[in-house]
């Protein structure tokens, strides 16, 4: 959202550009814009991903860019994995804590224990530790490396141990050291059975803790840069003489900073974090199809149940559109017109209108890309004056210029949108010409109606909102300045009536500097084009889609690639590159809108998929193999990207007919593949390629997961599924629902609503079952100090008292 009262810059103007960074751990995911010269900068971004890996802190870090281009770090923002659920979706002010290298810490640590009694000629007794570091992993890069190594320390109030150090481990952040150190732990002292140690040194043994700090060799003059620590106190040997667990790494203690913590200002935050437990497919099938019956099931429950949350209506879009009977089922729902004026059909909000909306935002993304994006880079770029409200005027500033350069632009995106009749999806069009087929049937008197019941998803509810927000239909990075958002504002309300094709358009506008604007449009030749277009659309039995494709660019950006060895003596060396995707074709350059050095046709990618670490010693890699066994190895900026593209770039060939089944999931170096050992480069792959995505780009759905969206949901709100259960079940349905809460809908058919209802709740408590029974397995087998529960982990440590909890009130 926004920061507030950051600390002065120490300077004549005493302000900040400032920019914040969203991190999971310490790997940066996202950036905001810079806000120039400002105390308070407002963000109001958006960001949205898919975790693809474990992690322990979502942090936020602000950024000041001074005049030499440095970034300093102000503050942060750390919330652990553990409290996201606290500040679920409500925007919550955060205090900004200082960052140093002390603190920043990530990744865990694997250690073995062994406490001996090493029994001398003499016939005494003295005591030794072995510390075996067997590996770490999830280290933080440090300037773009990591070449870590340990040191172990034995510490007492008494003494302390010199520091034995690992040997560095070159270029990766999960280093296996396997090194033993021993310590001497007790003096010798005559034989003693009944204890471990002598009676006199049991106290300070007790004191005594082990030491491991893990630090990143660094050639620089500052010296190597601190990556965590763990101390762990000896007396826990004391019970057994060898432990070996997995330990998350502890910031180092900075006890000596008395720094306030409203010194740095504050963030505002809002963050939706969701963790979906999915089951395999059979868990599934009841609940599943229930909800893709055919029309005869009365789902206008869902709508009053749910009261259209966005999050659900995706849900059962996704569910509706997985299944080859999908446009059944979305003709299904158009029964339920939110208002039997012609004039406002789907003007409200219903389950249908909802629907559409969401498959609208599936389907017709890149739709937008092809048509809006390029006018909208221009308008954010140019920042041309089109405020057309008098009294809003700048100084110098002339209303008819402003009038003619507002005309332009609408002219422009409204010519882009009518002519883009061909390159809209497949999906919609079928949509519309259900629509319109509906509209007609249900108002025969209205010849209109075909058309104001497509405009009002199209423009009303697609171009115009488009326009309005463009970063949240991914047409640009972040929201606009002040001065353009007006712009696409005024721009967007002219789209909006231009596509309404009502009988009084200045009727449409409060304000009357619009309607004065409105002029310029009001011909007959614009009315027909929007009927045109409609026409269009709305129409079954199109040309083939395929034909008339245009290239749409799908992403774009730098990676880091390594070279594929065309040139017979070149270096196989790694080169950042500027690297583009369209629907049909995979191409690098050195900057954007240089010409491509290399172009590889969508056909020809066999397969998309991740680099294992050791091949070259670099995270977030990824493979796209080309025919004859030719692999492209290109490195992302972070996880999230890594995952984007390897996303995008498996489901745009995801229909080529000559797609691996295997692959090699290492690289081939020095001889041999580095995963199997097999010499020959030809060999086929050691590991089944992962598969199942959908060829359609546009929907990209996993069936199953959405399903157990559903499943919470309907969960939560039972008590409401309780309660429509019992209306339907009562005489009050039949005369019309007395109580108010159901006076929203009308229950057509209640015996039969009923009946669905029920197998609802049914379904749902299976699923609850099945939940409950997998967590309880989960709690017997899970150990703590594991390589996926370190020893260390708070949300663990919770867990296993939930779970106490809920087995000791069972018992």
């Amino acid at each position: 959202g926004e920061a507030k009262n950051l600390p002065t810059y120490p300077g004549p103007n005493k302000m900040r550009d400032c920019y914040c960074t969203v991190n999971l751990d310490q790997e940066e995911v996202f950036r905001t814009k810079i806000v120039e010269k400002s105390l308070c900068p407002f963000y109001g971004e958006d960001f949205y991903c898919e975790i693809p890996r474990t992690f322990r802190h979502l942090s936020f870090y602000i950024f000041d860019r001074d005049v030499f281009r440095r970034d300093s770090i102000i503050g942060k923002v750390a919330i652990q994995k553990e409290d996201l659920q606290k500040y679920h979706n409500r925007d919550t002010w955060f205090q900004l804590q200082h960052v140093d290298a002390d603190s920043e810490v990530q990744g865990k640590v694997h250690l073995e224990l062994r406490l001996s009694e090493v029994i001398t000629d003499t016939g005494v007794v003295c005591h030794k530790l072995a510390t075996r570091v067997l590996e770490c992993q999830g280290l933080p890069i440090v300037n773009g490396q990591c070449d870590p190594y340990a040191t172990v320390t034995l510490a007492g109030p008494s003494r302390q141990s010199e520091a034995k150090k690992t040997k560095v481990k070159k270029k990766t952040n999960n280093p296996h050291f396997d090194e033993v150190f021993y310590f001497e732990v007790t003096r010798p002292s005559s034989y003693n059975k009944k204890s471990h140690f002598d009676i006199e040194d049991v106290d300070e043994v007790d004191k005594m803790e082990i030491r491991v700090d893990l630090w990143n060799a660094s050639n620089l003059k500052f010296g190597d840069e601190f990556l965590g620590e763990l101390r762990l106190p000896l007396k826990f040997l004391r019970q057994s003489s060898s432990y070996e667990a997995w330990y998350f790494l502890q910031p180092r203690d900075n006890g000596n900073k008395s720094l306030k913590p409203d010194d740095l200002g504050s963030l505002r935050l809002n963050v939706v974090y969701t963790e979906d437990h999915v089951f395999s497919s059979d868990y599934y099938s009841p609940l599943r199809d229930l909800l893709l019956k055919s029309a005869d099931v009365e789902v206008i429950c869902l709508h009053w149940l749910l009261g259209g949350r966005s999050c659900v209506m995706s849900s059962v879009v996704v569910r509706l559109k997985s299944l080859p009977r999908s446009l059944t089922q979305i003709n299904a729902l158009q029964k339920w017109f939110t208002s039997r004026d012609p004039n406002t059909i789907f003007r409200g909000n219903s389950l249908t209108s909802k629907c559409i909306d969401e498959t609208m935002k599936l389907a017709g993304m890149h739709y937008l890309q092809v048509t809006l994006k390029p006018i909208i880079d221009e308008i954010c770029q140019v920042h041309k004056p089109c405020e057309i409200d008098p009294v809003k005027l700048k100084d110098g500033e002339n209303l008819e210029n402003n009038r003619e350069n507002l005309r332009q632009y609408v002219d422009r995106i409204f010519t882009v949108i009518t002519k883009s009749g061909v390159s809209c999806p497949t999906v919609m069009c079928d949509i519309f010409f259900s629509l319109r087929e509906s509209a007609a049937k249900r108002f025969q008197g209205d010849l209109d109606v075909r058309y104001t019941a497509v405009s009002s998803f199209i423009f009303l509810r697609f171009f115009a909102p488009a326009i309005l927000s463009p970063n949240l239909f991914q047409l640009t990075p972040h929201h606009p300045d002040p001065q353009t958002s007006r712009t696409l504002t005024l721009i967007s309300k002219t789209i909006q009536t231009l596509g309404s094709l009502s009988k009084s358009k200045s009727a449409n506008f409060k304000e009357s500097y619009m309607a004065t604007f409105y002029d310029y449009f009001n011909e007959q030749k614009y009315a027909d084009a929007v009927k045109n277009f409609l026409d269009l659309i709305s129409s079954s039995g199109r040309r083939d889609h395929k034909s008339i494709e245009q290239p749409i660019l799908l992403k774009e950006g730098f990676m880091i690639k390594r070279a594929q060895g065309r040139k017979r003596f070149g270096m196989k060396n790694f080169k950042k590159r500027w690297f583009r995707l369209t629907n049909h074709e995979f191409t690098y350059q050195k900057s954007k809108g240089d010409h491509p050095l290399c172009s590889i046709p969508i056909e020809n990618i066999l397969a998309v998929e991740r680099l294992e670490e050791e091949s070259f010693k670099m995270k977030n890699m990824f493979q796209v193999i080309q025919p004859e066994r030719r692999v492209l190895y290109i490195q992302a900026n972070n996880c999230v990207e890594a995952k984007d593209w390897i996303d995008i770039l498996t489901k745009v060939s995801q229909c080529n007919k000559k797609r691996l089944t295997v692959y090699h999931p290492s690289a081939y170096l020095n001889g041999h593949w580095l995963c199997c050992k097999a010499t020959a480069d030809n060999t086929p792959g050691c590991t089944p390629c992962t598969g199942g995505l959908p060829a359609n780009i546009q929907l990209d759905i996993d069936g199953d997961r959405e399903t157990e969206r559903i499943y919470s949901l309907f969960n939560l709100y039972m008590a409401k599924l309780e309660k429509m259960q019992e209306a339907c079940g009562s005489k009050s349905v039949y005369d019309g629902p007395e109580e108010e809460e159901y006076s929203t809908f009308i229950i057509d058919d209640p015996k039969e609503t009923y009946k669905t209802l029920k197998l609802v709740i049914e379904g749902v408590a299976t699923l609850e079952q099945e939940h409950a029974q997998y967590k309880r397995d989960k709690f017997k087998k899970t150990k703590y100090g594991s390589q996926e529960h370190p020893i260390g982990d708070k949300s663990f440590q919770t867990y296993i008292r939930q779970q106490s909890e809920i087995s000791a009130h069972s018992i």
